[in-house]
């Protein structure tokens, strides 16, 4: 069901250098712990290298498996080509596709500023990437992602591929059974904790600072780094954490039914007879990109698993008893999220009194606080931003408020950027727009994926640009987002303080008052009862709120 989440699965022939005819050109060579590779220097001093393998293939036997380390080499190895993006569903695309995918995918990439290693304290922050497309959708090489304007702000940029789809999260009892730990699933999570090993032990040959890394992702991506930072297993791996429109979702236990959901394994069995496979052993045999497509039509819906050792519970309970890891974090969300995702917008009423009637219906004592936030004068938008606000405003506003109570500090920001193209597709701020702002890639629109509407090239474009690069790149310097050009961005705990990007950065407090409170006292509500899950189920999808005190 999230085949919308494509907007981040983006073109890769601009950038794709056949390793074969680099193999003999001068470059850049840096030794790592599994062998030397060979990448390429920019005019300017930059360094990129591409297609660095940080685990083993994870085919054949190893499918469904813990990524292992990959066989050293002796040979200088080229490092100039993009690895394929992991086997995700093929089929009718509004936007660019990768256009290599393999099960064979376990790659990362390192972009590297000039004389990085001279960074005073030995060596410059650290940024990885973990792109997002709802575990299913994505790729590294996208040309969106490309980190060479955060390098040239003085960080070292890492991206990575990780398992995707069916081949990435699935659990199922015989999985289970292979395993030392009885636990099966969140096999792509395992992959970012691998590339975040290699970075640990690698990064300081590229002029990076392994003890100052700050992991950031958007949507999924965000999610996961919301996971990571639950998971006592990334623990020590990184300093500071990033998450852009993540969703804070329940998610399946390992062999339980929580929230009414079925246990993983129960949907892994069930996908296993849904694609026709009498077991695990037939499964592995199918071809991988077939697998991916037979899943994926059978609406598998990949998502981490509550194993009780990666996550050993719903990420809203490891943050509320203070378990999370103890970082800097930074979040926030877009105004106009849904714009780009309506399938997940229930049906709209026409009427004034059957909107009313139907929140009435479903939120029974909380439902004249909701028509004060979403009120019927304008249905259209009140659907949209209640949707947004249960899925990645009460997400936003709920990890700095826990990472604040943990004595960290947390920084808030509101992406309300719009502009003419936008507007044009009604798509105002919409899901991932604030993508190509922290990129620094506006300005140019020549990095952009054929149909993403394109921020204009003005001075104020390029500004807000610059001052979100800024913000980015402090904050995983120092733990505080500055810029010499923007506002002070306060820490959430200081009086509910946010970032607001609109034209430009304006600093204020308070984020859509009565928002956080509402959602949380319905997932309060829902997570008491035990039999609702909430991720979709938000607004107008809503089943009815449990009454209070349940």
């Amino acid at each position: 069901m999230f085949e919308c989440f494509r907007v981040l699965a983006l073109a890769l022939a601009a950038l794709l250098i056949p390793a074969a005819a680099m193999a003999d050109a001068p470059g850049p060579t840096v030794q790592t712990h599994d062998g030397p590779v060979v990448g390429a220097a920019l005019p300017d001093g930059l360094t990129v290298f591409k297609g660095i393998p940080y685990a083993a293939p994870p085919t054949g036997p190893l499918r469904w498996t813990p990524p292992a380390p990959p066989a050293p080499w002796t040979a200088p190895r080229p490092a100039t080509a993009f690895a394929p993006a992991c086997d995700q569903p093929t089929g009718p695309t509004v936007i660019d596709a990768p256009r290599r995918m393999s099960e064979d995918c376990l790659y990362l990439n390192v972009w590297s500023p000039p004389h990085a290693s001279n960074t005073p304290g030995g060596g410059a922050p650290v940024m990885v990437w973990i792109h997002g497309g709802a575990f299913t959708n994505g790729d590294a090489a996208s040309p969106l992602y490309d980190g060479a304007q955060l390098a040239r702000a003085g960080v070292v940029v890492v991206s990575m591929g990780y398992r995707l789809g069916i081949l990435g999260y699935l659990a199922h009892p015989e999985l289970s059974a292979e395993s030392p730990r009885h636990v099966s699933g969140n096999y792509g999570m395992l992959d970012q904790i691998a590339a975040l090993r290699w970075v640990k032990a690698n990064i300081a040959a590229f002029g990076g600072d392994p003890a100052n890394v700050t992991i950031f992702g958007q949507s999924s991506g965000g999610l996961s780094v919301v996971d990571l930072v639950a998971s006592p297993e990334a623990r020590g791996l990184f300093a500071k954490a990033i998450a852009e429109s993540a969703y804070t979702v329940s998610t399946p236990a390992l062999n339980t039914v929580q929230f009414g959901q079925p246990s993983a394994e129960a949907f892994g069995i069930a996908i296993q007879k849904a694609v026709g496979a009498p077991n695990l052993a037939a499964l592995r045999k199918i071809n991988g990109e077939d697998l991916t497509n037979l899943a994926a039509a059978a609406h598998y819906p990949p998502l981490p698993t509550v194993d009780g050792w990666l996550l050993p519970a719903q990420t809203v309970e490891i943050f509320d008893r203070g378990q999370q890891a103890p970082v800097p974090l930074l979040v926030g969300f877009t105004s106009g999220e849904l714009r780009s995702l309506r399938f997940l917008l229930p049906p709209i009423p026409v009427t004034a009194a059957e909107y009313e009637r139907q929140v009435r219906a479903k939120y029974a004592d909380l439902a004249d606080a909701y028509l004060r936030l979403y009120p019927s004068s304008n249905i259209p938008e009140s659907v949209l931003a209640a949707s947004r606000d249960g899925l990645y405003g009460w997400t936003a506003v709920r990890l700095a408020t826990k990472q604040t109570a943990l004595g960290q500090p947390a920084f808030l920001y509101y992406f309300d950027h719009s502009y003419p193209g936008e507007q044009g597709h009604v798509a105002a701020a919409f899901h991932a727009s604030e993508i190509p702002y922290v990129f620094g890639e506006v300005g140019t629109n020549t990095r952009l994926p054929t149909y993403w509407p394109p921020p204009p090239t003005t001075a104020g474009e390029v500004a807000l640009s610059r001052a979100m690069v800024d913000y980015w790149t402090s904050f995983a310097r120092t733990g505080v987002p500055a810029s010499a050009t923007a506002p002070v961005w306060k820490p959430f705990g200081d009086g509910g303080a946010f970032m607001d990007f609109a034209d430009k950065a304006i600093a204020s407090t308070d984020l859509l008052p009565g928002m956080y409170s509402l959602t949380e006292e319905v997932i309060t509500r829902r997570r008491r009862l035990g039999t609702q899950y909430w991720f979709a189920n938000i607004g107008l999808a809503s089943p009815p709120v449990p009454p209070a005190g349940n």
